[in-house]
């Protein structure tokens, strides 16, 4: 191995523990060493030592004894493997410490395009799409590549795969230069210079803290759990400098190899290793880490990967549009039979993108038939909503929307490289085969830009639509045998186990009971499994034999029993993906809701970054719990604990989002008409003191109900 490598780790530790101690007097002398110091928006305040060491930092003052421990316990001269990594780890501490000290008094460093530290709510939204694959991996890219061209078939290259990217130094000026997307939309952080890499390393370690339930300070845990869960590689171009290698060591400890373009006199063997060839640089890495990728090609002149999923087209970057108010569009999937299809056939009929000038507006009717041996009706909804994600897939498309009420977009861009109308055909053909190949055997696609056409069958596809309406009213917790599981997110959370039933959505709010049925349908072994109700032990708190016993045998044998229908006892457990939390408010006599898109401060007086801390990891946590949103406005939402009758604040968003159905189900049970009124939210206040007046004043419900606790 190299004794070079591990020299450079051993100078760049001094030096970086020895940069952090001068800004850390400097920021006491000039701040106070009562001075709180945290990153914004998390519950995990210098995530570092959060989980490496448990150690607590409320304030400067509290840093210096740990960044003196560090350098006595950490750095270490005798040149070895297993010393490279702890001086690489001391390394980590040091820039956690220095990145922090940016953020004093709530400063906000970072402008745009550079992200900065991200926070947990950001962790959290990209939650289920590693752990469902969408994102297969993690590539960290510190450096600079030989041309800005280089650098953007690089890039190009990991975003069709679908990889998250941290992008530190210049390479993120490259990428800009050649107009590459970047931001959180791309799922590609340009995170900034020189120490601002820390911000990867940060963001890995909360996803230990967040959904493997470890605790801060179990440093072996984390690191094992870095190893094992989380598939990230070091891309390190350009000239390596002793903090680089430093750090890079450090990545290494967690488990993250690392691939250079430089020439290293000696390599360490699957760890710091060297292709100067950029093509071949990453299907190394992807080998070094295990990471396998499923390649779907694509005949379409565009990029097709889940990094552009997030991609807004403004009005004034359309070249073409579709629906959304201004013309009719509707997407409608269909099962057949083997001899109403043409596999892999695409039709346009009306005016292609050729036949039309910039700017214009076409109506669209998207025509899906399948096939499938194992295709059933009512997978007809579930395979009609990943249009839009698919779609989404594509660099310079735009969808929002569903149904009758789709809304597309072809950029300027994408019209340039070539993008046809035809070409939704194909993308749609090759990812419904390709992701769904156990229940689709033969696709075909029709897509209509004729308003006369397109009228007739809009009859066709409402009806469609009502009949799926009706046959999913019927669908109850009762009407059903089987419920199903969903352990997705125990590549993240070891110990959570989801339960989804007709009436109560997953907590990440991205599957129904009916994806469930579909997932097991294409993979019979796979993480949605079906659980026959069985005896029922509490009807009013939704308890059966049966969803015990799956839960004991598979939370690892730590949970024994789950309750559905309440929020106070044994409920249900959190990975960390959850679109919403809800927490008791005992001095109301009720509870809140908070959503991860809401960052201030609550009535239970913690943020949702806090309440997520404590609430996820596989915890039965009593009073509070991580929802989907749509869960809501069920009929089972907490019914043993009083229904939407207990909600007495959420985020104005969320309110608004579910206007419509809370009165609905407000009605439903008897709630007086001015019930929605009622709730407060943070125009009224975000403190207990605040809301409890407003609450009072308009006699909510829950003051008149049994007491919670």
């Amino acid at each position: 191995m190299s004794n070079a490598l591990f020299k450079a780790a051993y100078d760049g530790a001094i030096i970086a523990t020895s940069y952090a101690q001068i800004l850390l007097e400097k920021a006491i002398k000039e701040h106070g060493a009562e001075t709180p110091v945290k990153y914004p928006d998390t519950a995990y305040r210098l995530p570092v030592i959060t989980a490496l060491s448990g150690e607590e930092v409320n304030v400067l003052g509290d840093l210096p004894p740990i960044l003196n421990r560090i350098r006595s316990s950490h750095i270490r001269e005798e040149l070895n493997f297993d010393n490279a990594k702890l001086n690489g780890e001391a390394t980590h501490y040091a820039a956690d410490i220095i990145e922090a000290l940016r953020y004093l008094h709530g400063a906000k460093p970072e402008s745009a395009p550079w992200t900065g530290f991200l926070s947990d709510p950001i962790l959290r939204k990209f939650g289920v799409p590693l752990v469902d694959n969408t994102i297969p991996g993690v590539a960290v890219i510190i450096g600079k590549a030989r041309t800005s061209k280089e650098a953007a078939k690089l890039i190009k290259n990991l975003q069709s795969k679908g990889m998250m990217l941290f992008l530190v130094n210049e390479i993120i000026e490259q990428l800009l230069e050649e107009n590459v997307k970047l931001g959180i939309d791309y799922i590609a952080f340009p995170l900034g210079n020189f120490t601002q890499a820390i911000h990867a390393v940060n963001f890995a370690y909360r996803a230990g803290l967040a959904f493997g339930g470890i605790k801060p300070g179990q440093r072996q845990q984390q690191l094992d759990y870095q190893a094992r869960r989380v598939f990230a590689f070091v891309l390190a171009l350009g000239e390596l400098d002793e903090v680089r290698i430093a750090a890079e060591m450090g990545a290494i400890g967690m488990g993250f190899p690392v691939i250079t373009d430089q020439t290293l006199v000696e390599e360490i063997p699957d760890w710091f290793v060297s292709e100067p060839d950029y093509d071949k640089m990453v299907k190394l890495a992807l080998e070094l880490r295990g990471i396998k990728i499923k390649i779907v090609d694509i005949p379409v002149p565009i990029t097709v990967g889940p990094a552009f999923e997030g991609e807004t087209i403004r009005r004034a970057d359309t070249y073409l549009e579709f629906g959304g108010g201004k013309t009719t569009a509707f997407e409608l999937v269909r099962m057949v039979g083997p001899d109403d299809i043409e596999d892999g056939k695409i039709t346009v009929i009306g005016p292609e993108i050729t036949d039309i000038k910039e700017g214009d507006r076409l109506p669209l009717g998207i025509m899906v038939s399948i096939y499938g041996r194992k295709m059933q009706e009512d997978f007809e909804g579930v395979l009609e909503r990943r249009i839009h994600y698919f779609v989404n897939y594509g660099e310079g498309l735009w969808h929002v929307a569903q149904r009758d009420l789709a809304w597309l977009r072809i950029s300027k861009g994408a019209a340039e490289a070539g993008f046809k109308i035809r070409d939704y055909g194909e993308i749609l053909i090759a990812k419904f085969k390709s992701d769904y190949p156990s229940i689709v055997d033969r696709v075909q696609v029709t897509l209509i830009t004729d308003q006369a056409l397109i009228d007739e069958n809009l009859k066709l596809a409402r009806a469609k639509y009502a009949a799926r309406d009706d046959r999913l009213r019927g669908l109850t917790d009762e009407s059903v045998e089987d419920f199903y599981s969903c352990i997705l997110c125990q590549s993240f959370a070891p110990n959570h186990v989801c339960i989804v039933t007709p009436e109560r959505v997953g907590l990440c709010g991205a599957v129904s009971w009916l994806d469930a049925k579909a997932s097991n349908e294409i993979t019979p072994t796979g993480p949605n499994q079906p659980i026959a109700k069985g005896a029922c032990i509490d009807a009013e708190k939704g308890m059966w034999q049966n969803v015990n016993e799956y839960l004991y045998n598979n939370s690892n044998r730590t949970l024994e029993e789950v309750n559905l229908y309440t929020l106070m006892d044994r409920p249900m457990t959190s990975c960390g993906c959850f679109e919403a939390i809800i927490a008791i408010v005992p001095e109301a006599n009720g509870i809140m809701i908070t959503t991860r898109e809401f960052s201030g401060d609550t009535p239970c007086g913690m943020s949702f970054s806090t309440l997520a801390g404590s609430v996820g990891g596989g915890l039965q946590s009593p009073g509070f719990m991580g929802i989907g949103r749509r869960y809501i406005v069920s009929n089972k939402f907490i019914p043993a604990d009083g229904g939407i009758g207990r909600i007495v604040w959420m985020p104005k968003e969320l309110k608004e989002f579910l206007r419509a159905d809370l009165l609905e189900q407000a009605k439903k049970q008897g709630l007086d008409e001015d019930f929605f009124d009622k709730i407060a939210d943070e125009t009224v206040g975000t403190t207990i003191d605040e809301i409890l007046p407003f609450l009072e004043e308009k006699q909510h419900p829950a003051f008149a109900m049994d007491p919670m606790m």
